[in-house]
């Protein structure tokens, strides 16, 4: 048996002891009590203190922890070691071989039914006509003109010019057969002409008018600038011809866009000489256009 006590704490001396034997589980008779420290109530609460016990008991001696035997480990055999094999002589490389280029086979693959052979380039219209496309010789001016036709001419025009805000200079020049040629210089003169020329159409027939107006003898004035009269004189020309090679193709009329009576004349005359092909005109200016038919009696 040996001694053991503990210490408890309690508000009075046998608060202390009751706490202790809860705690070791005995009975009075079985413990001794020692008053460690005494309870004091203090003045208010202030200076309160509790009491302190040793409470000591007898208790029987725990046998000493016994030691597991130490588990003896199986022996584990183990594996017979390895070799190491022996590293494998080496094998001289082969020499390298120099690469041979597969031979191109000269036979083209079979072409595939459904592939195409590329079209033929197309011939110009002219030629498809079986006609060459005609030269057009360059437009003859004439001869400066300052008589009294002209003066007109320009003290129109200048006038003209002035209220459309343009500085373009009017050269007069007379043909042989008789018709006065105006030509416009200048800078930014693409307004004077216009689409397609409607603004230099427009700046001709006042002109005409305004000189023919005395009902004296009448002239012709004809007002061009930048050389454009005579690009697009050939350019109906070849538009022309383009349309009488459809024409013979297909067999087909076919209706060019609405022209005035200048361009419409170019039209007819650049194809009154082909075979198999008519023009004529139909409808009401400014709308009037040329047909150009396939004749069957040519």
């Amino acid at each position: 048996m040996t001694t053991k006590f503990i210490d408890v704490t309690g508000k009075t001396e046998d608060e202390a002891v009751a706490s202790a034997l809860a705690q070791l589980g005995l009975e009075r008779d079985d413990v001794s009590v020692e008053i460690l420290e005494r309870a004091k109530k203090g003045f208010l609460g202030i200076g309160a203190s509790p009491a302190k016990v040793r409470v000591t008991y007898e208790a029987a001696e725990e046998p000493a922890p016994v030691k597991p035997a130490a588990v003896q480990k199986p022996a584990v055999p183990r594996a017979p070691e390895k070799k190491p094999e022996r590293a494998e002589k080496a094998v001289p490389a082969a020499a390298p071989q120099e690469e041979r280029k597969p031979e191109r086979s000269e036979k083209k693959p079979p072409r595939s039914r459904n592939e195409r052979k590329p079209a033929p380039p197309r011939r110009p219209a002219a030629e498809e006509a079986g006609e060459a496309e005609p030269a057009v010789a360059p437009v003859d001016l004439g001869e400066p003109c300052n008589d009294e036709k002209a003066q007109q001419i320009t003290a129109f025009l200048t006038g003209l010019l002035e209220h459309m805000g343009s500085s373009a200079q009017v050269k007069v020049y007379l043909d042989p057969e008789g018709r006065y040629k105006v030509i416009l210089e200048g800078d930014k003169l693409g307004a004077l002409i216009g689409r397609r020329g409607e603004t230099l159409d427009a700046i001709q027939q006042l002109t005409n008018y305004s000189v023919n107006k005395s009902g004296e003898k009448r002239v012709r004035v004809h007002v061009d600038a930048e050389n454009y009269r005579l690009k697009r004189e050939q350019s109906l020309q070849r538009l022309a011809q383009k349309v009488a090679a459809r024409v013979l193709k297909y067999r087909r009329n076919v209706t060019l866009e609405p022209m005035n009576a200048y361009e419409r004349h170019v039209i007819h005359t650049a194809l009154q000489e082909v075979e198999g092909v008519t023009t004529y005109s139909m409808g009401t200016d400014p709308n009037r256009r040329v047909i150009v038919a396939y004749d069957k009696t040519r």
